[in-house]
């Protein structure tokens, strides 16, 4: 048996200069967006933003439900309604908001990378990801498939 190594990269920073203009904007959307959060029950307000390839901006939230399992988070709402309504443009960049204290941002759950996987491969263009914590900090990913290593997908089946 060989013993083998995965390695994913990213970029962590606490300043927002460190990024150009668009993706300032994109920040600071997805955090003032966090309010639009219906979290009721968790009170775990999730709010995800993107820019299309046509610098078009959308943005959306985690809706909850009494039902657990009927509820949907930030990232699949947003990319629902990015590949519904803009189904020949191409998602450049993701910013996801978690609005609680917490000391690191938070990733996306599995059902969430999954979905950005599927929707990268689609594309057939990197999709990168911006996951930003209330504390400032954030983590830059250059692609989706790095946070979903070894991942299942369409040439599986």
């Amino acid at each position: 048996m060989e013993d083998k190594k995965l390695q994913i990269n990213y970029r962590e920073t606490n300043s927002l200069t460190d990024f150009d203009q668009s993706h300032q904007a994109l920040i600071a959307t997805t955090i003032a967006f966090a309010q639009n959060a219906y979290a009721p029950y968790s009170n775990f307000k999730v709010s995800a933003a993107l820019i299309l390839d046509n610098g078009e901006m959308l943005k959306g939230t985690n809706v909850e439900n009494a039902s657990y399992p009927v509820g949907i988070c930030a990232e699949r709402t947003l990319v629902s309604h990015a590949v519904s309504n803009y189904p020949t443009n191409k998602i450049q960049t993701i910013a996801i908001y978690v609005d609680k204290d917490l000391p690191n941002p938070v990733p996306p759950c599995g059902l969430c990378r999954q979905t950005l996987l599927e929707v990268e491969k689609r594309q057939n263009k990197s999709i990168k990801i911006l996951l930003v914590a209330k504390n400032g900090t954030i983590l830059e990913f250059e692609k989706c498939s790095d946070l979903l290593p070894l991942a299942f997908n369409g040439d599986f089946l």
